[in-house]
């Protein structure tokens, strides 16, 4: 036998091998379709509640609008009487309703994701990419029964994937009991929780058993950072623990045969200037006390927005009149940032990511 078809031999021989090692290699695995994260079909959470559930759950709803300690803030008012410091009441007040592309492929899918953006936050990012709609406290009050609707509508019409509730935070009674309105007027179609994870343990409680997917921004990691940037110094602490209790319910994130994600969870990470040491570190938690099959987001559309970049008008710090603020963050994240988190992601670990879709269709 010559070098050249003894060569070819071994190569048909080892080829099998080859390929599957290429699979036990984390930084290579590419099947997120395959089992465990493969259903066959899938029935929403909501769906499967017991009556007595259902009953208990609309009972603590009510009782924690009237007592509001269902985020960290815990302001302990009568949201009928007064507000907290989202300074929202009783009923939720809603920016906009409609299906949205821009989340994660395997959340929008070809027909899009059912929006439902909430005014109000119980952060105060600086830096907030939704100032507009989380700042500023525009839009229509809806009560839990008309937004329920809603959801509806967006299923009916949108003929959406999911209905995605984005920043639920501080409205956590009102979406309780809007899911369980909508469920009884033929709600049919996932509930996904798009949170920044500042979220109390009471909260995803109540959640517990209405939510299918928690989308779960990790932000930063230093209660150094988080108490300058979003004004919340236990910020970090709350999300690991939020995080945690997500993935306790619903588990890693698994998809139909279509691609589309209807159980588990997503979390993502919005790369900050200057602040890559912190991304390694959420990565390095995600792996180790959550899963290393967890689905990660590394995003890179950071963008100087809210208070970051404006000039300063002066203030009881001494600050001059005309200066920068936040001058620190005021770019762009670079390439190297992204890379430096994504390559202490898959040494942890991780090997799950939301990958940018390599041509101009959808990206499964």
């Amino acid at each position: 036998m010559d070098i050249v078809s003894s060569g070819a031999t071994l190569r048909q021989r080892l080829g099998p091998l080859v390929r599957r090692q290429r699979f036990l290699v984390p930084h290579r695995r590419r099947l997120h379709l395959a089992p465990p994260f493969l259903l066959d079909d899938y029935v929403p959470r909501y769906q499967t509640l017991s009556s007595r559930d259902t009953a208990r759950k609309r009972s603590l709803a009510y009782a924690h609008l009237r007592n509001c300690n269902l985020c960290p803030r815990m302001c302990g008012v009568n949201r009928y009487q007064t507000t907290g410091t989202c300074l929202i009441g009783d009923k939720a007040k809603v920016n906009v309703i409609a299906p949205h592309f821009g989340e994660e492929a395997c959340i929008q899918g070809h027909n899009g994701s059912g929006a439902v953006f909430m005014s109000g936050c119980n952060l105060r990012c600086i830096f907030c990419q939704n100032f507009d709609i989380a700042h500023q406290r525009n839009g229509m009050d809806l009560t839990p029964e008309e937004l329920g609707d809603w959801y509806v509508k967006l299923q009916e019409v949108g003929n959406v994937h999911n209905i995605n509730i984005v920043t639920p935070e501080h409205v956590v009674p009102q979406v309780a009991l809007s899911i369980l309105h909508a469920r009884d007027h033929g709600l049919r179609v996932p509930i996904v929780y798009n949170t920044s994870s500042f979220d109390s343990l009471a909260s995803l409680e109540l959640m517990d058993g209405l939510v299918d997917i928690y989308l779960a921004d990790f932000k930063v990691w230093e209660s150094s950072t988080s108490k300058r940037l979003l004004k919340a110094d236990d910020y970090a602490a709350t999300a690991r623990e939020s995080i945690r209790a997500m993935q306790a319910q619903v588990g890693d994130l698994c998809f139909t045969g279509d691609g589309i994600a209807k159980k588990g969870v997503l979390v993502r990470h919005l790369v900050m200037p200057g602040k890559a040491a912190e991304g390694a570190e959420i990565m390095r938690f995600l792996a180790t006390e959550i899963s290393t099959d967890c689905f990660v987001n590394i995003m890179e559309q950071y963008h100087p927005d809210a208070h970051v970049g404006k000039k300063n008008r002066g203030g009881p710090r001494g600050s001059q009149n005309g200066e920068v603020r936040y001058a620190d963050l005021n770019r762009a994240v670079s390439g190297e940032e992204v890379s430096s988190i994504r390559r202490a992601a898959m040494d942890a670990g991780l090997w799950r990511f939301n990958e940018p879709p390599q041509h101009g269709g959808f990206a499964m």
